[in-house]
């Protein structure tokens, strides 16, 4: 499945399954689940009642492939992809209020539609007493990151705690001990890299699927020392951020295309550009 991110500046961002045709047709008719809470608020002040028009909250979610994906993507103006289930966003060009309590952030470039809601979002974990983040920006900007975020502590001062992680291409990180990220090359016009998220588990080996009902002759292996189990890992969500389509082309970017989900953006979905004007 793969999930583009219109990013265009005169749409609305718009999720699709890469296996639909692109036309103006489908981007008006996307199947998009849009969960909608009305909140009204009124205060009175000396017997005087002051009603606050209904704050109408509009979040799209998608549940694709066991994972629930929330995003928001506007040409030039901001890019975040939030994985609540993961505890995990990609890119943070505002601060979605959803990303906030995640406590890892994959930053794909440096430019502000990608990473200028970070002060905001390390700012607001510490209002909110939540342990620091742990972000993950490309090897080569991270010094740069650092400026940034110690103007914003000197000019706010807060502290904003991060655990920065500095990742080049190619290079894995364990999230936890069934999760992994690891960066691939991407083709955009700055310094840019995304990101593939691999599951972990450990299947048991076909030799000992005769003892799958028998817990204490596997429990006996396992203490003496025989390995059991095979370890599967498997690529469930790559994120592109910007990028060309070059990407494909690159031999080791195939776990990007065999992950469950590709989540990539697109800000010419139709012919109205040319390939040369889409690419400057």
């Amino acid at each position: 499945m793969q999930i583009f991110l219109s990013n265009s500046p005169v749409r609305s961002p718009q999720f699709f399954p890469f296996h639909h045709r692109i036309s103006k047709t489908l981007i008006n008719h996307l199947p998009i689940q849009i969960r909608t809470t009305h909140a009204t608020a009124a205060s009175a002040m000396k017997g005087r009642a002051y009603r606050v028009a209904p704050l109408q909250v509009r979040r799209k979610i998608l549940e694709v492939e066991g994972h629930s994906i929330e995003g928001v993507s506007i040409g030039g103006q901001e890019t975040s992809v939030i994985l609540p289930g993961l505890n995990c966003a990609f890119d943070i060009g505002t601060c979605p209020i959803g990303a906030i309590h995640q406590d890892f952030v994959f930053i794909t470039n440096a430019h502000p539609d990608h990473i200028g809601g970070l002060p905001m979002y390390l700012a607001s974990r510490g209002l909110y007493n939540l342990k620091p983040a742990k972000v993950f920006v490309p090897y080569c900007i991270k010094d740069d990151v650092e400026k940034l975020l110690d103007i914003h502590r000197t000019m706010g001062q807060v502290e904003l705690n991060v655990d920065l992680v500095a990742l080049d291409v190619g290079d894995p990180f364990e999230i936890r001990n069934d999760l992994v990220v690891r960066t691939f090359k991407t083709h955009h016009v700055i310094p840019s890299q995304g990101y593939v998220l691999y599951s972990i588990r450990e299947k048991l080996n076909k030799q000992y699927d005769d003892l799958k009902d028998k817990p204490k002759e596997i429990e006996e292996l396992m203490k003496s020392g025989v390995k059991i189990n095979d370890t599967i890992i498997s690529p469930e969500i790559a994120f592109t951020g910007d990028t060309t389509t070059d990407f494909m082309l690159d031999p080791d970017n195939e776990d990007a295309l065999r992950a469950k989900v590709l989540i990539t953006e697109a800000t010419f979905l139709d012919e109205s550009h040319s390939v040369d004007h889409a690419r400057q």
